[in-house]
């Protein structure tokens, strides 16, 4: 067992954990942040997106232990002062989700793809959003709302 510290969502937390624990687990099981999602264990549909030091990352592929000391930053942390982030709001107008269960992840993914790239066209955010999968959408609105949250951020 390792005692592990960093900081989710603004927040110092230290807690013991097997060093085989992965980074979604830890947050989903030992943090009570649920709104990360498992999905496939394997890094391939995106649902555990969480941002590690500003950086987009599959929690469900990072050992909790090699983000000792680091900003962690969960679904749950984006809103601010009861006012959500501007990429969950957009996702909320364009009706981004169905069933919600990529939602999380997909949100993660666009915060950092506009961090990035915050001049964005419908094929970059397609592109960029290979790593994640819905099964409901089609991606049409999942699309429209990030393009929609770039050009209202970049307004701000």
């Amino acid at each position: 067992m390792t005692v592990l510290s960093m900081t989710v969502n603004g927040k110092r937390v230290s807690a013991e954990v097997e060093d085989r624990t992965l980074l979604v687990y830890f947050l989903r099981e030992q943090l009570s942040l649920t709104g990360t999602h498992i999905g496939c264990d394997t890094s391939q549909c995106g649902a555990c997106v969480v941002h590690v030091n500003g950086r987009a990352v599959k929690s469900c592929s990072m050992f909790a232990v090699q983000a000792e000391g680091a900003q962690v930053t969960t679904i749950e942390g984006l809103a601010r002062d009861g006012r959500l982030h501007p990429v969950q709001e957009a996702f909320r107008e364009h009706h981004g989700l169905q069933c919600g269960f990529c939602t999380p992840g997909m949100i993660m993914t666009a915060v950092d793809l506009i961090r990035r790239k915050p001049k964005l066209d419908r094929e970059t955010i397609r592109r960029e959003l290979e790593g994640n999968i819905c099964r409901c959408t089609g991606y049409h609105n999942i699309v429209s709302a990030i393009e929609a949250a770039a050009a209202e951020m970049a307004s701000q």
